[in-house]
């Protein structure tokens, strides 16, 4: 199979969809891999590290896109990149078509079949293309968020730590998932006074379990999340329901009863942000403040950090990319009901029910695409 891996093109994303690894297992299994000139420059590999892993190094996005059979990314495919996309070419990358419905007709016009890392599931129901970006972005969100609660930045101005004789700042963490839990323990590493809200009692039994001395925990209706809302400094907001858009958690209304300069942190702002007031930024222009409530929502948080996270999702993905080389999109799906689970995209079919119900399109089933 031709591998081709462009340059992201996406404001601010500095990492890349393949690691001279990754080329290296696909060169080694018999195929073709093709890498955009400096397309991995930003995460710290050279043209000479793919070089060396055995890819052609290619001039242009465009013709990477004419003439690979499989698509290899990071995110999601801009409205130019889109257009490349053919009938038959398997695109890999993270999608988010929830809360994008350009994109997702777009992708349904190109004939492509669209496999979302956000989607691939695991034996223990668990998201492992999507966790370790996930682990980086709640690792991340304390330190934005500390960031955003600077004064010169219109926060509070609080110390997340305090210092003796100052209480640390409140910082509140809805949703206990992957995102969460790291949230959660670099707020507590960083001297934080913490809660973490979560609607599963066995995750909140679980979250106890490990970490009980190092946050609080607390179960989330709606009448516990805005009264410790009220109280917060810092608001991370961190649910997930995999492929839909996300809730939206504290309303615009809501916002008068936060403390002035309060800082929200929007770690689901890909999926349509948990927060009414959310709308996506950029790490150029990350914050911005609704009715005296500072916002922070990058849509690609991870990338600040492009080493560690293309390492990371490299680690996770190189499996999967594999299969999909080796077997074909449809032998590979059909022999792996988790890899078929990222399939959201096929032959101008919507292939995951929570995407056509966030969009109000009809949708067929990952088997009814294996059968067409």
């Amino acid at each position: 199979m031709k591998i081709g891996c462009p340059k992201e093109i996406k404001p601010q994303e500095f990492r890349v969809g393949m690691t001279p690894n990754a080329v290296r297992e696909a060169v080694n299994a018999g195929h073709a891999v093709m890498i955009e000139t400096m397309a991995g420059v930003g995460a710290g590999f050279t043209d000479a590290d793919y070089s060396a892993a055995g890819a052609k190094i290619i001039a242009t996005a465009a013709e990477i896109f004419a003439a690979a059979d499989m698509i290899v990314k990071v995110k999601e495919p801009q409205a130019g990149e889109r257009k490349m996309l053919r009938e038959g070419q398997i695109l890999f990358t993270y999608l988010h078509l929830a809360p994008d419905p350009a994109q997702t007709k777009d992708l349904l016009a190109s004939g492509a079949t669209c496999i979302a890392y956000e989607t691939v599931t695991d034996d223990r129901g668990g998201l492992p293309l999507l966790a370790p970006m996930s682990e980086v972005a709640g690792r991340l969100a304390p330190q934005v968020g500390a960031w955003t609660l600077q004064k010169a930045n219109g926060g509070r101005g609080v110390l997340m730590g305090g210092v003796p004789g100052v209480l640390p700042a409140k910082v509140l963490v809805i949703g206990g998932g992957v995102v969460g839990t790291h949230a959660a323990k670099i707020s507590a590493g960083m001297g934080a006074d913490v809660t973490v809200l979560d609607r599963s009692i066995n995750r909140l039994r679980y979250l106890d379990d490990v970490f009980g001395g190092q946050f609080k925990c607390s179960y989330a209706d709606a009448a516990t999340t805005i009264e410790l809302a009220r109280a917060a400094d810092l608001i991370i907001g961190a649910v997930l329901i995999p492929g839909a858009a996300a809730p939206k958690l504290i309303s615009r209304a809501q916002l008068s009863e936060l403390k002035p300069g309060a800082a929200l942190v929007d770690v689901a702002i890909d999926q349509g942000g948990c927060f009414e007031t959310s709308r996506a930024t950029t790490h150029q222009d990350p914050i911005y403040e609704v009715d005296g409530i500072m916002h922070y929502c990058v849509a690609n948080m991870p990338g600040a950090v492009a080493r560690t996270s293309t390492l990371a999702l490299g680690n996770a993905t190189m499996p999967f990319m594999l299969a999909l080389a080796n077997k074909g999109w449809k032998q590979a799906c059909a022999d792996d009901k988790h890899l078929l689970a990222g399939l959201n995209v096929h032959a101008g079919q919507l292939t995951y029910k929570a995407v056509g119900e966030a969009l109000g399109m009809a949708s067929i089933t990952g088997a009814q695409a294996l059968a067409m």
